[in-house]
């Protein structure tokens, strides 16, 4: 039976709320309350609830690209030290499946323990250390390719192909965002990792949701958004200008009928216009005090850690850190390197975890720290080659059990055999603690219901305070 008098969905968007032109006027009335429930959803970054009440709001991941050694850093083992030169036993070679000839190599750095809890750790990250009783350390993580590009789009879209969105794209489309000014997933690095741009793809999401890149080897407020002083057009007229040309387009995008990469171009134009003013504000660390400052030290890491708090205090959901350009911590040569990253990250990450607790902001922050993989306890060379049979990552903060190492891995660091965690486990994990089912946040495209862990994934409850 048809119905001609109907209209469809995109003409009663257009009536309604006048294409992605007007988001600026539907904030000012949604914030008023004049706007039903239906009406505010035109806007696709608009906050929405979470399928249970959620732990966390929002979420810092600290990714340290190339993949950080775990038995050098949070998860140290004495057998490599009595060991030290030795093979690796058949036994341990047989049960993996991976070939592996090389000799077993003791850590050059020093361990201790941390806290009240008595975490161990080594001698890299002492100002952690000094925040382990906040820290849950998931000790026997693992995932399916030793390689940088699948093992990054493992990690950051749970796919080892560049075809599905990412971690970040999922959190937006599923809660929108607190703050319409900003980007709802902003990404951090100092040019672009391994993979680039895909690692915060939003793939077959909308465009809205893809992670905004922006390159913080030198910020400069006034220069993160062109042409903010205009001096032909003032604002308002600049407004009634984007207005006019956004009509033109919604009325192009018509004709055109379903065409995603117009809708998110139109969208793109909404949201550069809207954060001229506060991405100024926001990016200007220099408003922070010189205690703050300090706090954090110098450098492009612990600019990006500062600007994380900064971003996610005004309401931004997901801010994601790469630690540098390429895959820094990929330490073949010498692991003894490690040193210099761990000095160049230690201070800061401890420094936001500091500053998100005194700011109240932790127990609703989730902070998540970890690479692509692991590295071997056997040596190549003085380095360590790729390694994803077990090893390291953290989270803290965001509702997950303070001083706990969850899981482990076997004598010498090379398989996880307690508690074993896949990459889709720890999606499925940061998904339950941002308040979301992972089994039903879901998108059809191509004829099927897709979702950040496939067919895979389990909550692990046991980390869950």
């Amino acid at each position: 039976m048809l119905f001609p008098n109907l209209l469809s969905r995109r003409e009663v968007l257009t009536r309604i709320g006048g294409g992605f032109g007007s988001l600026a006027l539907a904030n000012v009335f949604a914030d008023a309350g004049w706007l039903t429930a239906a009406e505010k959803s035109a806007n696709p970054l608009a906050p929405k609830a979470p399928h249970f009440p959620a732990k966390a709001k929002r979420l810092i991941f600290l990714f340290m690209n190339g993949g950080p050694s775990h038995v050098d850093t949070f998860d140290p083992k004495d057998e490599l030290t009595r060991r030290d030169g030795e093979a690796l036993p058949e036994s341990v070679i047989a049960k993996s499946g991976r070939k592996n000839s090389n000799k077993l190599m003791k850590s050059p750095f020093k361990t201790q323990k941390y806290g009240e809890s008595g975490i161990e750790a080594s001698e890299l990250y002492p100002e952690v250390g000094d925040c382990i009783d906040d820290l849950c350390v998931l000790r026997s993580m693992y995932t399916d390719n030793p390689n940088h590009e699948p093992g990054l789009l493992m990690m950051n879209s749970g796919n080892m192909q560049p075809i599905r969105p990412s971690m970040g794209s999922w959190l937006t489309y599923a809660l929108g965002s607190d703050n319409q000014n900003l980007p709802g997933y902003v990404v951090l690095c100092p040019g672009k990792p391994v993979v680039g741009p895909q690692l915060w793809s939003n793939s077959f999401l909308p465009g809205i949701y893809q992670g905004t890149h922006i390159n913080n080897k030198s910020i400069d407020p006034k220069t993160i958004i062109k042409d903010v002083n205009n001096k032909y057009l003032s604002t308002p007229e600049q407004r009634a200008q984007l207005d006019l040309l956004q009509q033109m387009n919604h009325e192009h995008l018509e004709q055109r009928g379903h065409d995603a990469q117009l809708d998110a171009r139109i969208a793109s134009l909404e949201m550069a216009f809207r954060m001229q003013g506060e991405a100024q504000e926001v990016f200007d660390i220099n408003k922070e005090t010189a205690e703050t400052r300090k706090l954090y030290g110098d450098g492009e890491f612990a600019n990006a850690c500062l600007l994380a708090r900064r971003l996610t205090e005004r309401g931004v959901r997901v801010v994601q850190i790469y630690y540098g350009n390429g895959q820094p911590w990929d330490d073949h040569g010498d692991i003894t390197n490690h040193r210099n990253h761990a000095q160049k990250s230690d201070k800061p990450i401890a420094a936001l975890l500091k500053d998100l607790k005194s700011r109240g902001m932790l127990k609703d922050t989730l902070v998540v720290w970890g690479g692509e993989f692991g590295r071997t306890p056997t040596a190549q060379g003085k380095g360590r080659d790729h390694h994803s049979l077990g090893f390291t990552m953290w989270l803290a903060g965001g509702g997950v059990r303070g001083g706990t190492a969850y899981g482990a891995t076997d004598e010498f660091g090379y398989e996880a055999v307690e508690n074993r965690m896949h990459v889709h486990d720890l999606h499925a994990t940061i998904l339950h603690l941002m308040g979301l089912d992972h089994e039903k946040l879901t998108y059809r495209y191509s004829g099927r219901d897709f979702r950040l862990t496939d067919v895979h994934g389990k909550v692990c409850k046991d980390i869950i305070a």
